[in-house]
Formats: structure tokens, C-alpha cells, sequence
């Protein structure tokens, strides 16, 4: 399988073509702050909300309760949310006690990021990935419940 670097590609509003659709394919596998390990591809047959976060970052903090409202309330849409930040577990877990999402929190290692993962340019960064594993949509800054699940309609939707 090949896998693709968070490269902001696709920015809001932009479509990719079927043939570059097969270069986007992800997948990558990250320490859940709870224990264990996530893989993209365990989420295969549902969409993927990516989300890029940090303690620090206001509109990171802002919407959490929105991505854990889509999250909750949706069977077909999982949120994933990446703590992007050098810090202990200890210090998540005290912020998520305020915030407590409803979705799992993945780990990356900010100075080596797993294949199929790069840094991200801006906090938030979110990525919309289909129920195949494909990359469909990327976000640059701070997104609403309404705009992914229109972003999620209008990747469904025939061609």
C-alpha cells in the first residue's frame, strides 16, 4: 500500500482526480493516550476525521466539543484526534479532564513522525479521509462539525 505525506494538497474547496486519488491512500499507526496502539486502517468502511491539536491552541481547544458531538453521533464518522505536542501523558490527561472528548487521542512523536505523516503546518490541520482509506479532503485552521459533514456529503456524493 502506499502512503502519503501530510502535505497540504488539498486545501478547502479543491478536488483531486481519480488517478491521483490512488497516490493518497493513508495509513499510519500511533500509541492511544488510553494504551495500545491505532492504525488508520483499523477504521476501513467508515470515514476519518484527522485533527491536528494542541493544549495551547485556542481553536484546537474550541473545537473539541463540536469533533466529539460528530463523533458520538455519528456511526459512519470517527475522529481521531492527534496530540501534537511535546509534552507528558500526564499533562493530556489533566487538559482532557476539562474538555473530555468522546474520541480517541493518538500520540505521534513530533520530532519523528510515522510514515505516512508529516508536521503540520498550522493548528489545527485536519484531514478528511473516505471509507476506503483515501485522503479526500484537507483543512487548514479551525473547522465546525457542519463544514465536515458537508465535506463528507459532497466526497459521497457520485461523480
Amino acid at each position: 500500500m502506499k502512503k502519503f505525506l501530510l502535505i497540504p494538497l488539498l486545501v478547502a474547496g479543491l478536488s483531486v482526480s481519480a488517478a491521483d486519488r490512488r497516490e493518497l491512500q493513508a495509513d499510519f499507526k500511533l500509541p492511544r493516550l488510553s494504551g495500545g496502539e491505532t492504525a488508520l486502517s483499523d477504521y476501513r468502511g467508515q470515514w476519518v476525521v484527522v485533527n491536528y491539536w494542541a493544549t495551547w491552541c485556542t481553536p484546537c481547544r474550541k473545537e473539541i466539543p463540536e469533533l466529539s458531538e460528530l463523533h458520538a453521533e455519528n456511526d459512519h464518522i470517527v475522529v481521531l484526534g492527534l496530540a501534537y505536542e511535546d509534552t507528558g501523558e500526564a499533562a493530556f490527561e489533566a487538559f482532557l479532564e476539562e474538555y473530555d472528548p468522546s474520541y480517541p487521542i493518538l500520540l505521534p512523536d513530533v520530532y519523528d513522525m510515522p510514515d505516512g505523516l508529516e508536521n503540520p503546518r498550522v493548528l489545527p490541520t485536519t484531514f478528511l479521509v473516505d471509507q476506503e482509506g483515501y485522503r479526500v479532503k484537507t483543512f487548514l485552521g479551525p473547522i465546525t462539525r457542519k463544514e465536515l459533514e458537508a465535506a463528507v456529503e459532497a466526497a459521497a456524493a457520485p461523480e
